[in-house]
Order: C-alpha cells, then sequence, then structure tokens
C-alpha cells in the first residue's frame, strides 16, 4: 500500500522521503538490537549467546524473504516504490551494505563470546589444535558417525553440479589425484541429518562445528589425493511462497509450493574467508548469483547455529529457571474456567501466567456434556500441540468442532497441513480461510448448553495457539461470557468459513472490514479533544509500525497537540520527535529476556493517561498495511472495569515505565539505550515478581510506587 499523497498534502505534512523511515533498514536496526543484548553485562553467557544465536535467524529469514522479494521486483523491473520513496534497485543496494556490516558485527560479538565462554569451560574450536586424546575421539566419532551419511561428488561432465538446498552448507575441495597428478574438484554438501556442532566428551566443554570436523579429515574421505585448497561455504534461497488468484485447490497449491521454496533462487551465498580462489570460481559460475549477495566472512557461517551450544548443561550461565503462576481466578473455581469466565471477564499475562489455562479452557470443553460447539483459529500451533489435541478430543465426543487453519503461516506451512489432516481425519471440520487474506485473528468461541438455552464462551489473544512460544512471548489471553462479543465471534467464523460479511458489530472490530476505520475514529477523538484544550493522549505497544496512512494519522495527532507515547519493537517508519511533524511522539523499543509481542491500543478520551475513562483495546494486528487490509484481524474493546485497570495500569504502564531494556527512537533513526537511572525499572522482572493479573495483583501503581513526573511526557530520561 502506498501512502495517501492526497490526505497528506491536504494536512500539509512533508514529502515521503521526510515523513518516513525505510522499512528494511528499520529492520535491520531492530536486529542490531537483538545483536547488542549478545554483549549485555547484565545477562548471563549462554544467554548472550543465545541472543547471537537469534540474530542469525533473525536475519536468514530477512534475506530469504524480505531482501529476495526486493531482488525479485529488480528482476522483474517492477517500479514500485518502498514507503520513503525509494525504487527496489535503490533499496537494494543500501541494504546490501547493511547486511554485511550487520553480518561483521555478528562475527565480531561472537569472537569475544567465544573467549569469555571459553575462561567459563566451553571452548569453541575454531583453528584450536588437538589433544592426542581429542583427535582420536573425534577421528573415532567421524568414522562411526559421520561418514556413512556423507556423499562426496566430484564435478566434472560425468558428474554435474549438485543442487544445494536452502540453508545448505558446503565445502568444496581442490584436490590432486596422486596416481596421475590430475586435479579434481571434489564438493561435500553437509546433510542435515548431521549435527550442528559437536561436543566432545568431558567435563570442560568442547565444541567443534560439524564443517570444521569434515574439513578436517578431508583425508580419510578421499584416500589417495592431495588437497590443494579448499572453502567452506552456505547459501539463502527466496523463500516466499507467492499465492496465485486462480489456485483452484489450496491445500494442493501449497505442498508444490513447499516444494518450490527449496529450489527459489539464491539470494545470498556466504563464504568463508580463507575460501580457494580456483573453488570459489568454480562456486560462483555454477551458481546464478543475479542480484544475489555474495558475502565473504572470517569466522562460523551459519550462526544461528549456536542454539545447539546454548543447550549446555550449565545452569549457572543461563536466567534463572522461570516457571509461570496458574491464573488464581481459575483455581478459586476448583479449576472450572467456564464457572471463572461467568463470574467476570479474566485477562492472562503471558509467559508469567501459565498459558494452560488456555489448553485447560479446550479441554474442558471438549469433556463437557453441555458443550455443544467449538470454533478455532489456528495460525501457529507448534509441534506438540496440545491445542490439537483437544479439538480432536472434542470431536471425537461427538461435538461440532470448527478449525479456521491458515496455509500461509510462512514456515509453517507444512506443519499446519499435517495438523488439518489429523483435524479432519477426527472429524473436525477444517477451513482454510481466503485465497489472499491470511487469517490472523486469535480466537476460540465455546457454545454451552446453560439454563434452558445457550451461553458462548470467547477466548481472544495476541499470541498464537503454541504452547513453546508461550514461555517465552508476552502476550494477553482475554476471556469472557459477553453475548455482544459471542455474537460478534460468530459472525466472523461465519465471514471465514463462508464469506459472510458482518453487516454490523456490537464490540469487535474485524479487519479488513472496519478495524482501521475504528482505529481512525479513536486517533481523532482525540485530535478533537486537543483542540478544545482538553487532555488527548495515545498510548500503544505494537511489534511494528509501517502502514502510512496511520502513521500519517499520528502526524496529524501530534500536530493538534496529542500526546503519542508508542512502544514499537521492532520495525517502526515513523519518526518521533520531528519539529513541525512529530513533537509530541515518543517511540521506544524493548528487547529482554521475553519477546514483547502484546498488541494494546489506549486512547485517553478527555483525560489524562492512565484512567478509567481510557478506550483500551487488545488486538491482534499490528500497525502494518497487511493487517489492516489483507488479513483477518481483531480489535477487542475491554471495558470490564477490572481488566481495563490490569491492562492499562499494570501492563501498558510498565512498558513505558521500563528503562533496563528499552531502547529510544531518534528523528535521525539511531537508537539508544535508555539510562538506568537512580531507580531502574525493568519490567520482565517486575512482572516475574509480582502477583499475577488475574490473581487479585496490585496495579502497578500501588505495588510498586511511581513518581508522579513518570507519568508526563519526557519523564524518562533516554540516553
Amino acid at each position: 500500500m502506498q501512502p495517501n499523497h492526497k490526505r497528506a498534502q491536504s494536512c500539509g505534512l512533508p514529502p515521503v522521503q521526510e515523513r518516513f523511515f525505510n522499512r528494511e533498514l528499520s529492520w535491520l536496526s531492530f536486529n542490531r538490537r537483538v545483536l547488542a543484548e549478545a554483549v549485555n553485562p547484565d545477562y548471563p553467557l549462554l544467554e548472550r549467546l543465545r541472543f547471537l544465536s537469534i540474530s542469525g535467524s533473525n536475519l536468514d529469514e530477512f534475506m530469504m524473504v524480505r531482501v529476495a522479494g526486493i531482488a525479485g521486483q529488480v528482476r522483474r523491473q517492477i517500479d514500485e516504490l518502498s514507503i520513503d520513496g525509494k525504487s527496489p534497485t535503490q533499496q537494494l543496494g543500501g541494504l546490501l551494505d547493511a547486511v554485511k556490516d550487520l553480518i561483521d558485527a555478528q562475527q565480531e560479538v561472537l569472537v569475544g563470546l567465544a573467549k569469555d565462554l571459553a575462561a567459563a569451560g566451553i571452548r569453541l574450536i575454531d583453528n584450536d589444535p588437538f589433544t592426542r586424546a581429542e583427535a582420536d575421539w573425534l577421528r573415532a566419532y567421524f568414522e562411526e558417525h559421520v561418514v556413512p551419511i556423507l556423499t562426496p561428488q566430484a564435478i566434472d561432465p560425468a558428474h554435474p553440479f549438485p543442487f544445494i538446498a536452502n540453508q545448505g552448507t558446503g565445502i568444496l575441495f581442490q584436490m590432486q589425484r596422486l596416481a596421475d597428478s590430475a586435479n579434481v574438484s571434489e564438493m561435500i554438501l553437509i546433510p542435515p541429518a548431521l549435527p550442528r556442532f559437536v561436543r566432545l566428551p568431558g567435563e570442560n566443554a568442547s565444541w567443534i562445528g560439524i564443517e570444521e570436523l569434515v574439513r578436517r579429515h578431508a583425508a580419510l574421505i578421499f584416500p589417495g589425493f592431495r588437497v590443494l585448497g579448499h572453502g567452506t561455504f552456505r547459501l539463502l534461497r527466496d523463500s516466499d511462497i507467492e499465492i496465485e488468484e486462480d489456485a483452484e485447490d489450496l491445500v494442493r497449491y501449497y505442498r508444490t509450493a513447499i516444494q518450490r521454496r527449496r529450489r527459489g533462487k539464491v539470494i545470498m551465498l556466504q563464504l568463508q574467508d580463507n575460501f580457494d580462489p580456483d573453488a570459489e570460481r568454480l562456486l560462483r559460475d555454477q551458481l546464478r548469483l543475479d542480484h544475489a549477495l555474495v558475502i565473504k566472512s572470517k569466522g562460523l557461517l551459519a550462526i544461528n547455529g549456536l542454539a545447539t551450544v546454548v543447550d549446555e548443561d550449565r545452569q549457572e550461565l543461563k536466567f534463572d529457571p522461570y516457571n509461570p503462576r496458574y491464573p488464581e481466578r481459575v483455581a478459586e473455581h476448583d479449576g472450572d474456567c467456564f464457572s471463572a469466565i461467568r463470574e467476570k471477564d479474566l485477562v492472562i499475562h503471558h509467559p508469567y501466567e501459565s498459558f494452560e489455562v488456555v489448553i485447560d479452557f479446550l479441554r474442558q470443553a471438549a469433556a463437557d456434556p453441555d458443550v455443544v460447539a467449538i470454533k478455532q483459529t489456528l495460525y501457529r500451533a507448534g509441534k506438540q500441540s496440545a491445542v490439537i489435541a483437544a479439538l480432536i478430543a472434542a470431536a471425537e465426543a461427538g461435538k461440532s468442532v470448527t478449525a479456521v487453519v491458515e496455509l500461509k503461516a510462512r514456515f509453517d506451512e507444512e506443519q499446519n497441513l499435517m495438523w488439518a489432516a489429523q483435524l479432519e481425519r477426527a472429524g473436525v471440520q477444517v477451513i482454510y480461510g481466503f485465497v489472499d487474506w491470511k487469517t490472523h485473528a486469535k480466537i476460540s468461541l465455546v457454545v454451552r448448553r446453560e439454563g434452558g438455552g445457550y451461553r458462548t464462551y470467547c477466548h481472544f489473544g495476541t499470541g498464537n495457539y503454541h504452547p513453546v512460544t508461550a514461555r517465552i512471548y508476552t502476550d494477553l489471553s482475554f476471556f469472557t461470557a459477553d453475548p455482544r462479543m459471542g455474537r460478534d465471534a460468530g459472525q466472523l467464523f461465519n465471514f471465514v468459513t463462508g464469506y459472510v460479511e458482518p453487516k454490523h458489530t456490537e464490540l469487535l472490530a474485524i479487519s479488513p472490514i472496519n478495524l482501521r476505520e475504528k482505529l481512525y475514529e479513536c486517533i481523532d477523538r482525540e485530535i478533537e479533544l486537543a483542540g478544545k484544550d482538553r487532555p488527548a493522549t495515545i498510548w500503544a505497544k505494537l511489534n511494528q509500525l509501517t502502514d502510512p496512512d496511520l502513521i500519517d494519522r499520528l502526524y496529524v495527532a501530534s500536530r493538534a497537540g496529542v500526546e503519542v507515547r508508542l512502544v514499537v519493537r521492532g520495525i517502526c517508519c515513523l519518526k518521533p520527535g520531528v519539529p513541525g511533524l512529530s513533537e509530541t511522539i515518543e517511540v521506544k523499543s524493548i528487547i529482554g529476556r521475553f519477546l514483547e509481542h502484546s498488541r494494546i491500543w489506549a486512547f485517553g478520551n478527555g483525560a489524562r493517561m492512565p484512567n478509567k475513562r481510557a478506550r483500551l483495546f487488545i488486538s491482534s494486528a499490528d500497525g502494518m498495511s497487511r493487517n489492516m487490509g489483507r488479513r483477518v484481524e481483531v480489535l477487542v474493546p475491554v471495558r470490564n472495569p477490572t481488566v481495563h485497570d490490569q491492562i492499562l495500569d499494570q501492563v501498558m504502564l510498565a512498558n513505558l515505565l521500563d528503562t533496563e531494556q528499552s531502547w529510544a527512537l531518534h528523528g535521525d533513526g539511531e537508537y539508544t539505550r535508555f539510562e538506568k537511572g537512580d531507580k531502574p525499572f525493568n519490567l520482565h522482572r517486575y512482572f516475574m515478581t509480582n502477583p499475577s493479573l488475574s490473581g487479585r495483583g496490585a496495579a502497578l501503581s500501588s505495588g510498586r510506587k511511581v513518581p508522579k513526573l513518570a507519568l508526563r511526557r519526557g519523564a524518562a530520561h533516554r540516553g
């Protein structure tokens, strides 16, 4: 979606280059903040290594999807401009330089971490010599566990250049055959079945990368040859799946598209810096590197694989284990979720409060003879999903169960196809939603016979029904038996399953129907209040903010005098604090032990924040054009006074007050860490050590004395 230039001009806003940060560069800045946690002295050593690994995984996906998409536009000569007015060619050049800088920074961080790890008794073997005992053990391990899986391949007219899979790693050897002195090129591709790192036995841990293990034992694979040169490489391919409008069978289309993804165009070739020149020429000649990034790295390839080393059993080098609390309200009702929800609306704050209550809600529905129907959206459910098991149990118990399974969940398509097949075999009615739109809303709906009629119980989430990520993502679960919510949720399911577009909803706003309009209405209300010299405030917490029209609306609000405070973890294309454009807007990003994932909107409604009059919403949607116009999303108003206070006065306020994990975004695009100050505040630690939201926990302002100044704009000192 391109910016609405006519509306922007009518509001007197400057050109796009002055209004917006580039989306892709903003993402790279986010991953820089993730990488910065790998050198955070407040974190245990293996947790710092984990952040380095995460930055590697993030970069892989960015290259395979975002950079690959821009390179594809360049190849097809598509001239669509970015949010900041750049052509695909202009973007690609700047991105490749920034990616090279980030990879160099990752390698620099790894060098420092490797030294610290070695001092702590964990060695990452690079060019280190082996002791005799180590050499003997590695040789035996290599011959028994590695050699049977490897397939060396000569490269000559009789042996064509092999296909190299996405994220594939290999070693190219230039060899001389001793029998006739002939030069031969040989390649070994590292099979994905092999471990990324191998741990040597011993109390002090030594880890060696599988490619280094293979390289050092080349003589065992190639007897009768002499190694003249070698080089380790890794490549990434375009992995996005484009939907064809005329796809007749979405399931069949995705099964073939997943296969095509593995053969996508090369988008990045990474070489170790000591790569043999002859081998490099051969590799470049054989691979189609049109618009691909070729990078030489001094250190480890596939830096995401360090996650294996993080699993080292050294608890003193990791965060203290954290066990989430089970919601007290449900426990007070002897585990009866329906009884607890009937009493009044309920909010659960993950991961501080257990996701198990969401699973228990579905398990209880599956076992309850009075439950007649369950409807469920599934975007990402994970590999071992208790949610799937509960739905299968409900169907086998004879209940009407409908599951909306989203096939377009990137990199989870194969898993979702498997779940869909299992659900269908159990008798669940499986729906795949729209061809053009993703169903991203997180909703469970349970219909139960009660008192001669039916009552509908709903769960609305800001995160996925994924028990594993629910332990590390901060999200909100909202349970309600409000009949208006139930009727609206029913209309949403009918919209997805039968294309029956809701003509009117009582409480929910649904994308792509009216979610954008609802947000605009709330923003415009604050603009109107500011024009009357009344308090006008907007607080929001999002993962990404990239929609140009939404950003322009916030600029207009700022110009009108509305105080806007945003917590945007990742990409943010809005420029804060720019005179005459966004002087009253502040943006911060929070990176820490848990991944901030919940989406919250709060509008002051004529009073200073926080206040009971504020219009408060939680949502599955981020501030992106795709969420507003190309996904099925839901914006849920929070009206119950207790839940309202818990979300606004605790969750949202704690995010704004955090100083230990926060970064401030400046008008030039740079992020700087907050200064901790005399009274540092860590929101993750706060929620880990304070009573649960649903368990009668006191509000933040009473649980921890909050200085009045902290609620005023600019009170938190930025670095």
